[in-house]
């Protein structure tokens, strides 16, 4: 039995992941009264998605992820999404440098570096694919640095292990942007939600699960919380609910019984890594080299080999190759995908498994792979691997939104997605990649969403400038602005400019 209501915040952020830890630092830096509670049902911050080994850590700055430029049917490629991304992740370098000049992240070294962000092709079409890629890219002011090349002996002075023992016969093309960097995530949560303890009226509760949601008499939440400690149960309430939980975020949705989210669902995707922690081949690969995806398969799916610096050690990883689970979460029940299920979300789910067979048969086949398949994948990449050096490790859990449409019942979206109620006062974020390095990005998004009062009445709008410089300016458009935040936050964030 719960106990009757013992406290009430302002807002409650459920989850202790990237998401909720940037939400909560935005939203106490523009009111500090603000009282903030955050739930984990794990003892530590960053866990599940943010872990510093469950994700790329690319800093997605949709640089060399290929599948954020489609080809067009003329031969032209989109690059539409890639320029929303790009600048997207100039939003959290503004966020990060606020808060290395107000000290309240000492050395931004501890979770972010500099590390060239490439692609890589082979094959005539796909060498002509990247080539007019390039050519629209590096039009455009927010690629303007970007370098292309088939000249083996320049590739290979850039990834020398991507090179050498291939065949010489292979034509290869290569674009590079310099300023891209490796983020650690996981040191990234753990330094916001340590600044974020250190302020009053801010709470962080540990080893709390959120076992229900449900909307109270004055026009807020009550939460049930358990802890997982004491088995105690209690509630609080909440003006504000956001939902960064990852994968549990759609249960969490549900249990809201918000009219917005009905119809709802979530298809799990897992992934495994090839890990390399030898210093003789990890000093000699500096870069994040992306390939193209196969057909069919999930964008978490693209191959590619990472430069990773976590906790001051040089590693390598390579994949991820995809698998299936029915876990939301990677510390989560393998009964996730079925207690998912509801009636007004069936009928989504079953299209998109209809519409959707060679996701299916990719995963399937994926699966059923040997190391030996798995390998054959790396050598296209790094030639010269022996299997000695390299460990398998798996990645984290990824649900893709199985979003209701009129027309279809249902759609599987890859990307993220926020879900608000018709009154703002619960919101709900779903989905995957890019979320980490967008962060900044989807929680200004919320402050305009369900802050937009305290935008513009309550002098939220003035201090979110000095936060974001470049806030309400449109870095696509205005070229010599963008050029001057990279700039700025390059020279605070120690990356190269």
């Amino acid at each position: 039995m719960s106990k009757p209501i013992t406290e009430h915040v302002d807002v409650a952020l459920i989850g202790a992941g990237i998401m909720s830890a940037t939400l909560g630092t935005f939203l106490k830096e523009l009111e500090p009264n603000l009282k903030v509670a955050m739930f984990e049902r794990l003892n530590d911050c960053g866990q599940e998605s943010s872990n510093s080994w469950n994700n790329a850590g690319t800093g997605h700055a949709a640089n060399c992820e290929l599948n954020y430029t489609p080809p067009n049917t003329d031969g032209t490629v989109d690059i539409s999404k890639a320029l929303e991304v790009n600048t997207e992740f100039d939003l959290s370098r503004q966020l990060w440098s606020y808060l290395v000049t107000k000290g309240k992240i000492a050395d931004p070294q501890d979770f972010i570096h500099s590390c060239p962000h490439m692609s890589l092709v082979w094959g005539a079409d796909n060498i002509k694919f990247l080539h007019q890629r390039y050519k629209q890219m590096s039009a455009n002011h927010c690629y303007e640095n970007i370098q292309y090349s088939e000249d083996k002996k320049q590739i290979e002075e850039w990834i020398p292990l991507v090179m050498e023992g291939r065949d010489p016969n292979q034509a290869v093309a290569v674009t590079r942007v310099v300023t891209g960097t490796d983020v650690d995530y996981g040191a990234l949560t753990h330094l916001l939600v340590d600044q974020l303890s250190k302020q009053s009226n801010f709470e962080l509760h540990y080893k709390h699960d959120v076992i229900d949601i449900k909307r109270n008499e004055t026009g807020g939440w009550n939460i049930e919380v358990k802890d997982l400690t004491t088995h105690e149960k209690y509630i609080i309430s909440a003006k504000f609910v956001f939902v960064g939980a990852g994968g549990r975020a759609i249960d969490l949705l549900q249990k809201s019984e918000i009219p917005e989210g009905k119809g709802y669902g979530g298809f799990p995707v897992s992934g495994i890594w090839l890990r390399c922690d030898e210093d003789k081949i990890s000093s000699r690969h500096h870069a994040k080299v992306y390939g193209k995806a196969d057909e069919g398969s999930p964008p978490m799916s693209v191959p590619h080999l990472d430069t990773r610096i976590i906790g001051g050690k040089r590693s390598l990883l390579f994949g991820p190759y995809a698998g299936f689970s029915s876990k939301f979460l990677k510390q989560g029940s393998y009964f996730d995908l079925f207690k998912s299920m509801r009636p007004g979300n069936i009928l989504p789910m079953l299209d998109v498994a209809k519409d959707n067979w060679d996701l299916t048969e990719y995963l399937v086949g994926q699966v059923l792979q040997t190391s030996a398949h798995q390998f054959d994948m790396l050598k296209k990449f790094y030639p010269e691997a022996q299997h000695e050096d390299w460990t398998e490790a798996v990645a984290g859990q990824r649900v893709q939104i199985i979003k209701p449409e009129p027309k279809h019942h249902g759609m599987l979206e890859f990307g993220t997605e926020l879900i608000s109620s018709e009154d703002k006062s619960f919101t709900v974020l779903l989905g995957a990649s890019p979320g980490a390095s967008t962060a900044a990005f989807i929680a200004l998004n919320i402050l305009k969403t369900c802050f937009n009062k305290q935008l513009e009445n309550e002098g939220w709008e003035a201090r979110l400038k000095t936060i974001i410089p470049t806030y309400g300016i449109d870095l696509k458009i205005d070229a010599q602005t963008c050029r001057d935040i990279r700039a700025t936050t390059a020279k605070i964030l120690k990356l190269d400019a």
